[in-house]
């Protein structure tokens, strides 16, 4: 079989197996899930209204989110953008509006909304910030008739509207080049675009069914419309979109709307790399037509063409060991790259080639889930569709590097880059994280978007894993500074030769209300070096209360916000005894004493607990909830435990009777009743005025009246407050009754130290 047929066959098989694999993740995501209540309620920011805006600029914006109550501070991720309440003729805050300067300074792209609230800061919503000229749908314009006039270099925020096709229309000129390009899975919306560029009858020019943009040759003067619409024609508010109209110049490459990174882009770059590549591919290089390079090399290039496969041709010697890096998927683009390393034997009158080693995908550090009924691990794929290998060269001489993407074979997308580096080891690492959850067997997956919120007494653990790269085996030491007053961070180390480590995140009892942008990072030895790097955050863009309906959206953080609410004490602490060095020699039994500081009650009087820390998972224990004190005991014999400083934390899945914002109802009440009693002096005021107009004379009746329509409507003012009053008792009223909410319950870290046994 000739080389051309040994490429499509793998990449036929390959493409095969992963279309087979979305198949039956798509079928065990159908299952209709029994929902149960996971995670203490946690503030969520879920939409801003508009989600963008211009540099320079001020505008008005809504917010809406879950958890949120009194909510006091819009905060962005670039703190030259500033936000202050909007507030009523009293001078009351409009809960949820407020009004943002975007500096003329402020870099344009993405970055990210949060609101802090009584149980600190919410989880974040991206907001972009542009160079256009904005505005915002208004009114419906389901209709052709109704379609938004829009000018071209401009950007309309908007939220789709449900079952329907929302039309828009724009002037332009023959010859024009006009991107139409609709953003969305980019900037956290549930929206999945059909884009459609039409005639002024609204008969269709070109369609993007894919969540594309749209480059338009405009072909006669006049009235072009837009239509988009859900590719299920679903809709709502947090089905929002950003439809950018933009003048493209003959030659112009096309630039999208800014995204969020997916959390697979944590490992890349490499720390180093320069932003620029040191070469451009050469086309024409695939099939029998070459590229002549030299390693190491540095190189960009683009699966342009259908079935594109780049050749590039280099000599080496028996027992080089080279590394081979490609950026993709990575970069944001649906590809998936595949590598495949020949050498070349031209002793006769035809080359004849041998396979080397063949490249794919960088595995997942950690076993990603399945999407099951049982849950078995995160939603959170740390690997990638890219390559990041090595190849051992076993003869001297000539070599070939064929590049090509597994998803390319029947599309022309010269906007599908890659990087492709190929050095000599640098062992390195990259870091990302997530807050730990439990295991649970039903859809509900609320915990993985749960922000570092802390309540006092709390401890929050983060799963961190590691890529390592370029054969790096060492241990990883993991930190986190920078933290609000009251807040502590402490990190059980990744192992040798392991891909996990956990970080602990612990509120004291009494830690005040607070916000910081924390500094997140892991240290290595790395040839005699320290090296330390940052660790990136990743969180779901939605809370899933049922990932069988709703399939999750994991992206990476732009900051690792840590805050305290200071409002409401988690359930319960659990703490060693003395916050000392647990001491031991190697092979006996070290028992720990646990006090459990109770603020609430429990369904169940023990919790399963298991333990965090290398070496020390197998230690699995019944905890009392229904007592102030227990032990643990870790049989250090049994355990094998070597010599040496360890830190480790037990937790377990406890589930709390938990009553939400119990204040919102006495405050609710307090608000009713002044409501009903300024309705009863409207009621008395209207009913004197009713009295008195029966019984003047013709020639005051006429002010009489005008001072009864007066009442009349003040009355009418506060009899709608009383019934907002009553909805607002009714609601805090309903959230407030006591649930039954399993959460995770961490303890705080816990350092031992194994002293060497007595030799005899």
């Amino acid at each position: 079989m000739n080389t051309a047929s040994n490429i499509y066959r793998r990449q036929s098989c390959l493409w095969i197996f992963k279309i087979a694999t979305a198949f039956l993740l798509v079928i065990s995501t159908s299952v209709v899930a029994c929902g149960q209540a996971v995670c203490l309620p946690a503030p969520r920011l879920l939409t801003t209204m508009p989600m963008g805006g211009q540099v320079g600029t001020e505008l008005d914006i809504t917010v809406t989110g879950q958890y949120i109550e009194l909510a006091n501070e819009l905060r962005f991720s670039d703190p030259r953008i500033i936000a202050t309440p909007l507030l009523d003729n009293d001078g009351t805050a409009l809960q949820g509006r407020y009004r943002v300067t975007i500096p003329a300074d402020t870099a344009p792209g993405i970055v990210e909304a949060s609101v802090m609230t009584r149980l600190g800061l919410s989880a974040s919503r991206v907001f972009t910030v542009g160079a256009l000229p904005e505005v915002s749908q208004q009114k419906p314009n389901t209709e052709i008739k109704s379609a938004i006039p829009l000018e071209i270099n401009s950007v309309c925020n908007a939220s789709m509207t449900a079952r329907a096709v929302d039309f828009y229309q724009f002037q332009a000129t023959k010859g024009e080049r006009i991107l139409v390009d609709c953003a969305a899975k980019g900037i956290d919306s549930k929206l999945n675009p059909v884009v459609i560029v039409a005639d002024a009858k609204g008969r269709d020019l070109a369609v993007e069914r894919r969540g594309g943009a749209i480059d338009f040759s405009v072909p006669e003067d006049g009235v072009y419309v837009i239509k988009v619409h859900d590719l299920t024609f679903k809709g709502g508010d947090t089905y929002f979109y950003r439809l950018v109209l933009k003048a493209l110049r003959t030659g112009d490459s096309v630039t999208r709307h800014p995204s969020t990174r997916k959390v697979n882009a944590f490992s890349w770059p490499p720390k180093g790399l320069s932003a620029q590549a040191d070469r451009q591919e050469k086309e024409p290089n695939d099939g029998d037509l070459v590229e002549q390079i030299d390693l190491p090399c540095d190189i960009s290039g683009n699966f342009a063409k259908a079935a594109d496969t780049d050749v590039f041709e280099f000599t080496a010697k028996a027992g080089d060991v080279w590394w081979v890096e490609v950026a993709s998927e990575r970069l944001g683009h649906p590809t998936d790259p595949t590598v495949i390393i020949e050498h070349v034997d031209l002793s006769g009158d035809v080359p004849v080639l041998t396979d080397v080693v063949e490249l794919n995908d960088i595995a997942s550090p950690i076993k990603v889930s399945s999407n099951g009924y049982a849950y078995d691990g995160p939603p959170y794929n740390a690997g990638s569709s890219d390559i990041l290998g090595k190849f051992e060269i076993t003869k001297d001489g000539t070599h070939r590097l064929r590049l090509s993407d597994l998803f390319g074979g029947t599309r022309n997308e010269p906007a599908n880059i890659y990087r492709l580096i190929v050095r000599q080891a640098k062992p390195d690492f990259s870091l990302v994280a997530w807050g730990m959850h439990m295991q649970l067997r039903n859809g509900d997956r609320n915990a993985l978007s749960k922000p570092i919120a802390l309540r006092g007494g709390a401890t929050m653990a983060l799963e961190v894993v590691a890529v390592r790269r370029d054969g790096f085996d060492g241990e990883i030491q993991l930190a986190m500074t920078g933290l609000p007053d009251g807040v502590t961070a402490q990190g059980l180390t990744i192992p040798s030769g392991s891909s996990r480590g956990v970080l602990l995140v612990t509120a004291d009892e009494g830690a005040p209300r607070g916000i910081t942008n924390a500094t997140f990072t892991g240290t290595a030895t790395i040839d005699e070096q320290n090296v330390t790097r940052p660790c990136h955050l990743a969180s779901m863009a939605w809370p899933v209360p049922n990932h069988w309906s709703e399939v999750p959206s994991p992206r990476l953080l732009a900051d690792v916000l840590v805050s305290v609410g200071g409002d409401e004490p988690a359930p319960i602490s659990i703490a060693p005894r003395e916050k000392k060095i647990w001491e031991a020699k190697q092979g006996e039994t070290l028992t720990i004493p646990l006090i459990h500081m109770r603020r609430g009650e429990f369904s169940g009087t023990t919790m399963a607990a298991k333990t965090l820390g290398a070496g020390f998972e197998t230690v699995k224990f019944d905890l009392p909830l229904n007592q102030d004190t227990s032990e643990a005991v870790l049989d250090l014999a049994a355990l094998k435990t070597p010599p040496g400083e360890y830190l480790i934390a037990f937790y377990g899945g406890a589930v709390a009777k938990y009553q939400h914002y119990p204040d919102a109802v006495v405050n609710a009440d307090k608000k009713l009743k002044q409501a009903q009693t300024l309705l009863a002096a409207a009621d008395a005021e209207v009913a004197k005025l009713t009295s008195l107009a029966k019984s003047v004379a013709a020639e005051t009746n006429d002010q009489v009246n005008k001072q009864l329509q007066t009442a009349k409507a003040n009355q009418k003012v506060t009899s709608d407050q009383v019934a907002a009053a009553t909805n607002q008792l009714k609601t805090a009223t309903s959230a407030a009754k006591s649930k039954d909410i399993v959460d995770l319950v961490v303890s705080e870290p816990i350092q031992i130290r194994v002293h060497p046994a007595e030799t005899k």
